[in-house]
């Protein structure tokens, strides 16, 4: 980490939180999870469909996934295999199968559509895709226009050692598809030769959302998720207890905020990690959320929220509870309030970005109140924000949130030019968003640069009128564009979802915003939705708010 004159406001902050961590302590995240897989061996890892998996169960089948590899489909050290599926207990188990042959797991969401599964695939140069079968017919639709010569296929059950219902490999490609179920709980054999892997060798490519054009592979080596990983146990440190912790994942392991949190860091701690494969039915996750009585929760604000507005939430036993992260958009007061009323934990918020392993900043858990910010930079982690100039600006400034650490990616996949417009001259990750220091180092994010809108020449961040409109009785939800105005060039449109059986209309939530927003921010176009279009992750997609209506 580079030495600054500039005072880093947050490590006065720290209290019992180190400065730096060992970014080497682990050679590699395979030898960092071999040793989880050792000293836990007897512990259950997984839950998944009313079955369970042990830290050695995990340690066989993965062995026995990276010696087929190597040996069935000539896998070596450096090879991409994407892997496309939902939260099943094949994803560790496959995950760890590639990863220690040096391998590079690509990961991809199974709801993507044909074009974007195509460009993913060609990008990377994967030439094996492990994927859920009820995503095939995409695969279907593009398979031959893509670098993938051998296809796995994967069942609910699979590694559980049941038969569970699911749909077959699509017909076109159905003989093409090897059952990754035989492979795994067969008697073949776990002795693949074993690479040697260092922490600058690959470990994912992380594919960016591309919402400003084709999606961009972020390379993360194991040094990255090694260092993300110390880093977040450092923070923690004192709420964290290893081999007891229970943590229910609901967010998508392809997406890295899962990856790293609850699969990567609490594989480590010896956790027993319940795999959520469809968040959207909420009966059924409130249903794992009573049985796992669970001691970490993460999850993005529209999860959050929609739990907390859940009529069986009361049900679940949150005694246990230490813990709930959020991230991949701001979290709302009204919700991190809705949801401590009910388990006794504010939502911690936290910051970053696929480029960085995730984890930029958190909120560490002594600061007791909803902060409204997205935390206190992680050790190791320095960040300044700078102004259009490349200037560096003081505590208390808006400017471009820029980043150095050992998270940080190294670059983006066979992108030069993208790689010399995402960093500055001193090596600093420019991140896009826009954030502020306050005096005691806790980092607020005002909003991505391209979602702020100009009113009259004053500056309007979306984040600070979602966050009041949210707090007006009735509204589960909402999000605000920029739409064009011929008096002040844009003006404020804001889209609203309200509570189950609540009684919501427009001119009330605009009364609610015009009592607390001076009047250039005042909405001029308020609508009641019955949704808001999000990706796969929980995120609000602002751009296909803009689209015609």
């Amino acid at each position: 980490m580079t030495t600054t004159t500039t005072p880093r406001p947050w490590l006065a902050s720290y209290g019992q939180v180190p400065a730096e961590i060992d970014a080497d302590a682990h050679r590699s995240v395979v030898s960092l999870l071999e040793q989880a897989m050792q000293q836990y061996a007897d512990k259950t890892a997984f839950c998944a469909f009313g079955r369970t998996l042990s830290y050695a169960e995990v340690d066989r089948m993965s062995a026995r996934f990276a010696t087929w590899l190597q040996r069935e489909l000539g896998v070596a050290k450096g090879d991409r295999v994407a892997v496309m599926m939902p939260n099943l207990a094949a994803f560790p188990i496959v995950f760890l199968g590639i990863t220690r042959l040096g391998a590079v797991q690509v990961n991809v969401n199974p709801l993507y559509t044909p074009r974007e599964l195509a460009h993913q695939l060609r990008d990377a140069g994967a030439r094996a895709i492990v994927i859920f079968n009820g995503a095939t017919p995409t695969l279907a639709e593009v398979l031959e226009d893509t670098p993938v010569t051998r296809v796995v296929g994967v069942s609910p059950g699979d590694g559980l050692g049941v038969a569970l219902p699911g749909p077959a490999a699509d017909a076109r490609i159905a003989a093409k598809v090897i059952a990754l179920g035989p492979i795994l709980e067969g008697d073949g054999p776990t002795d693949y030769a074993a690479p040697e892997i260092g922490g600058e060798d690959l470990l994912f490519l992380q594919y960016t959302g591309g919402t400003t054009g084709l999606s961009k592979g972020a390379c993360l080596s194991h040094r990255n998720l090694v260092a993300n990983t110390e880093q977040y146990k450092a923070f923690l440190r004192e709420t964290l207890r290893p081999g007891e912790e229970v943590v229910v994942t609901a967010l998508p392991l392809y997406h890295i905020f899962a990856l790293m949190v609850n699969l990567i860091s609490y594989f480590s701690l010896g956790a027993q990690n319940w795999l959520v494969a469809n968040p959207r039915d909420m009966d059924g996750l409130v249903d794992t959320l009573k049985k796992a009585r669970p001691t970490v929760l993460t999850g993005v604000n529209t999860l959050y929220a929609g739990m907390a507005a859940h009529p069986r939430l009361a049900e679940v036993d949150f005694s246990r509870l230490l813990q709930a992260a959020g991230g991949g958009s701001a979290i709302m007061e009204a919700t991190s309030n809705r949801w401590q009323e009910i388990t006794g934990q504010m939502v911690l918020e936290g910051y970053g970005l696929s480029e960085t392993s995730p984890v930029l900043t958190l909120n560490p858990p002594f600061v007791g109140r909803f902060t409204g910010t997205t935390g206190l930079p992680f050790p190791s982690t320095d960040i300044k924000l700078i102004d259009k100039e490349g200037r560096e600006v003081p505590v208390g400034t808006a400017g471009e949130i820029c980043a150095k650490g050992p998270q940080v990616m190294r670059g983006y996949w066979q992108k030069p030019e993208a790689n010399a417009e995402a960093f500055t001259a001193d090596g600093y990750f420019r991140t896009g968003d826009v954030g502020v220091f306050d005096a005691q180092g806790f980092l607020k994010i005002v909003d991505r640069i391209k979602d702020m809108i100009i009113v009259s020449g004053f500056n309007v961040y979306p984040n600070e009128i979602e966050a009041v409109a949210t707090a007006c009785p009735g509204v589960l939800e909402c999000a605000c564009i920029g739409v064009p105005d011929d008096k002040t060039g844009e003006a404020v449109a804001l889209f609203a979802v309200a509570m189950p059986g609540a009684a919501l209309d427009e001119a009330a939530l605009l009364a609610h915003c015009r009592a607390a927003l001076t009047a250039y921010k005042v909405p001029r176009l308020v609508r009641i939705v019955e949704a808001l279009p999000k990706s796969t992750v929980g995120k609000v997609l602002r751009r296909e708010l803009r689209a015609p209506h």
